[in-house]
């Protein structure tokens, strides 16, 4: 930990704020100091000079200037400032008039030329000295303030100057004080957020700021970090799904691929044995040839019916939300379909019975919803080991149709429902080759409902047989 981390926050700003407010506070105190300082050496002067002038004034009036040096004397004597002031008056050069020790000019002095003279200091003899002539040059009166203790103490600014500065001071670093601390603590605050947001990505600020407009700014960061975090957070989620669906997908591909891989093998294996086996044996008797190529044939529809399977169920996962539909009639497409069953006796010694309302107009596609009844029944047909199957509308609502397809057969193995609408997967997979299936009926029968936006389910039966609950779109009308 560096030296700026060991220091506070609020240190950190009230250190270089007081100092720079001392140094100011300081420096104001000097130059009042100075300035009273030069205010009250003025005010002595001032005096002084109203000495030389009240004393060339009267002599200018014809006055007797004695008079009034005895009155200054008098005064400036109970003044303990001026106690020891030296007046001397020259008249013609000549000293007529002298209180306290008298005053020597020099020649400069008395022909008017006072360059050097009036100086205040504490190192020379006198705080004052500056000759007053009059107007016709022959009166000429010195006054003179020898320095000492007193007059310097006059001269010097009251320490209530210095009191003052540092009561101001004190009181300035106090504010300082309180005023950082109050500034550091939010700057600790964000300064925190910010460490913890980079090392912790489920940090969630949750602290007190203060009511005021550096709380409002610090509330309004952590309201845009939270927002952005958020933001961040519904992203992640989103590339998740995203990727989770995608991986599906290919797994679901790469299965249905495998899947079709090991479909195909097999018929055509037994294609190519009987056509070699045909082959080999050109002197195979009629009966034996004909045989052969019977099954070789079965084989050749069976692969024909997988490949149009796979291609029905590749165009509804791929395009199912892009199927053509129209208005259609589902009782006039039930009965039509029981008829050809019925003539063609395709179910064997299965019937097919249905209740459907008349004018049950759904929104569908002709060709897959009869593909998908049909694998329905031929399902039935091929797997139930039952005698009857039936398709009934179970009831209606202002979106959608809802029916039951069962057959009274066995059932299933309740483990084998939540897989019946997986692609290839066979409840009694050596029975269900031999019947001739694909494996992808029941898939398509799923996907031709969900291409309509409806939903299926399967059941068994409480009575017996296997159930599938769907649902098909009312048509509304253009």
């Amino acid at each position: 930990m560096d030296l700026r981390r060991k220091i506070s926050y609020q240190w950190q700003l009230f250190l270089p704020l007081t100092l720079t407010l001392w140094v100011v506070i300081l420096g104001m105190g000097y130059l009042q100091f100075h300035n009273e300082a030069e205010l009250r050496r003025e005010k002595i002067r001032e005096q002084l000079d109203l000495v030389n002038a009240r004393v060339i004034a009267a002599y200018e009036k014809d006055l007797n200037p004695d008079d009034f040096l005895d009155f200054v004397a008098r005064y400036y004597i109970e003044n303990p400032l001026y106690d020891k002031i030296r007046i001397s008056l020259f008249t013609d050069g000549v000293l007529t008039k002298a209180y306290g020790r008298p005053i020597t000019l020099t020649d400069a002095e008395k022909a008017g030329d006072y360059s050097g003279m009036g100086a205040t200091t504490s190192e020379g003899d006198y705080f004052y000295r500056q000759p007053h002539h009059s107007a016709d040059g022959r009166v000429v009166v010195c006054t003179i303030l020898p320095y000492n203790k007193t007059v310097s103490m006059a001269a010097t600014p009251s320490a209530r100057i210095m009191y003052i500065v540092i009561a101001i001071g004190l009181a300035v670093t106090v504010l300082s004080f309180f005023s950082t601390r109050y500034f550091g603590r939010n700057i600790k605050i964000l300064r925190t957020i910010a460490e913890r947001a980079a090392s912790d990505p489920n940090f969630i600020p949750a602290m007190d700021y203060p009511h005021d407009e550096l709380g409002d700014i610090s509330r309004q960061i952590i309201h845009m970090y939270n927002e952005r975090s958020q933001a961040m957070c519904r992203i992640k989620r989103e590339h998740n799904v995203a990727m989770h669906a995608i991986e599906e997908k290919a797994r679901a591909k790469r299965q249905l691929t495998n899947n079709i891989n090991h479909e195909l093998r097999t018929p055509i294996g037994v294609i190519k044995g009987y056509l070699d086996t045909i082959l080999d044996n050109p002197d195979m008797d009629d009966a034996s040839r004909t045989h052969f190529l019977m099954k070789a044939r079965e084989h050749v529809n069976r692969l024909v019916n997988l490949i149009a399977d796979v291609s029905a169920i590749t165009r509804l996962e791929e395009g199912g939300n892009m199927i053509s539909t129209e208005e259609l009639d589902f009782h006039d497409t039930v009965y039509t379909l029981a008829s050809d069953i019925e003539e063609s006796g395709s179910l064997g010694n299965m019937t097919f019975n249905f209740d459907v309302p008349f004018d049950c107009k759904i929104q569908g596609n002709y060709n897959l919803l009869t593909g998908m009844v049909l694998n329905l029944l031929k399902n039935a047909a091929a797997y139930s080991k039952g005698t009857e199957c039936n398709l009934t509308c179970t009831g209606e609502d202002e979106n959608f149709y809802y029916f039951l397809f069962r057959d009274n057969g066995t059932g299933v193995g309740e483990e084998h429902l939540p897989h019946i609408f997986e692609r290839f997967y066979r409840i009694d997979s050596g029975r269900s080759r031999k019947a001739g299936g694909t494996g992808l009926g029941l898939p398509i029968v799923q996907n031709t409902v969900l291409a309509h936006g409806g939903k299926i389910t399967v059941e068994n039966c409480p009575d017996g047989g296997l159930g599938f609950r769907f649902s098909l779109p009312r048509y509304k009308g253009r």
